[in-house]
């Protein structure tokens, strides 16, 4: 039998093209993501300064597809729906909860999961920032990337950028 790591798909590391990048201002960027490689790629014209690896919204809780544009920027974001109870001390009573279906334990109050370098897509949520990268889609409907990939998308976009999800 195989191990669990074993059946998790390595996903290639992130790439910069640092001579493309330096010359990448905010005003001249879109951000494509593709579904079906598990990529994001911060574009300039049409060539790739970041290519960088995701895990979007898995069966369920699909990534919506089609043209957004980031809607809000926040560098310490945490979600409203997912998260944990936690009682009083802070200590984790219930991990993996979603405030919407489940109740809270008495004594306990939710506490949202941290989105760290958070850029809004949509208006009920959905968004990109940093997260686990199994090699599939594992999201509640968020495009996940890697701690540095999702610093530098957010380093080097603003609130207006275009950005494609979809069968790239």
């Amino acid at each position: 039998m195989r191990k669990p790591a074993e059946l998790i798909r390595k996903q290639d590391p992130l790439k910069i093209n640092q001579a493309l990048l330096k010359q990448a201002t905010s005003d001249e960027v879109h951000i494509v993501v593709s579904i079906p490689k598990q990529r994001a790629y911060l574009m300039l014209s049409e060539q790739i300064a970041i290519d960088g690896p995701v895990s979007s919204g898995k069966h369920g809780h699909s990534s919506p597809t089609g043209h957004f544009t980031v809607l809000e920027k926040d560098p310490n974001h945490h979600s409203t729906l997912y998260g944990d109870f936690r009682d009083s001390s802070g200590r984790i009573v219930r991990a993996g909860v979603s405030a919407r279906i489940d109740s809270a334990p008495s004594g306990t109050h939710f506490v949202g999961a941290e989105m760290k370098w958070f850029l809004r897509l949509t208006g009920d949520g959905v968004g990109m920032h940093i997260g686990i990268l199994p090699g599939y889609p594992a999201s509640h409907g968020c495009i996940r990337e890697s701690a540095e990939g999702a610093k530098l998308f957010y380093d080097h976009v603003k609130i207006g950028t275009p950005v494609d999800v979809g069968d790239y």
